[in-house]
């Protein structure tokens, strides 16, 4: 019964629609936030309580699965659309928390860089054992690798 499978997704969506649209209300923004990940966190959960029962069968399974599937590229992309403009609307915050989060980023990458030590190029590696010639690249199991 795929259809049942459309229509559990369909209910978890309109749900998670509604509890982002609450939450974005309580938060005091003007947008849904976060709906679509409520939407598809419900949407396992429900997959998982209906396994855990025996009521999952192959219909169900296929509705869900291929909706699935389609829901994620498509109505992330549209639901990331629709946040994005709306927060940019709501004020600066947004603008802060963009340059914070790509400034810890960056920090991330300097320690976790620091922390691991020195690394050599490719340049230094042939300059100290040479260039990779097919027949070692064939000893270590590298023929795509050679010039």
């Amino acid at each position: 019964m795929v259809i049942a499978g459309v229509a559990l997704l369909a209910i978890c969506t309109i749900l998670g629609s509604y509890l982002g649209d609450l939450l974005g209300l309580t938060l005091g923004v003007k947008a849904n936030v976060g709906g679509v990940g409520l939407a598809m966190v419900m949407l396992i959960a429900a997959r998982a309580w209906l396994a855990r029962r025996g009521n999952l069968g192959e219909g169900v399974r296929f509705g869900v699965g291929f909706w699935g599937a389609m829901y994620i590229p498509i109505v992330v992309a549209m639901a990331a659309d629709q946040n994005v403009a709306a927060a940019i609307r709501s004020g600066p915050m947004v603008l802060v928390s963009a340059f914070g989060a790509v400034l810890i980023c960056f920090t991330a990458v300097a320690i976790v860089s620091r922390l691991s030590g020195p690394t050599e190029t490719i340049d230094q590696i042939e300059a100290r054992e040479g260039p990779l010639t097919p027949k070692v690249a064939q000893r270590d199991n590298l023929e795509g690798m050679t010039k």
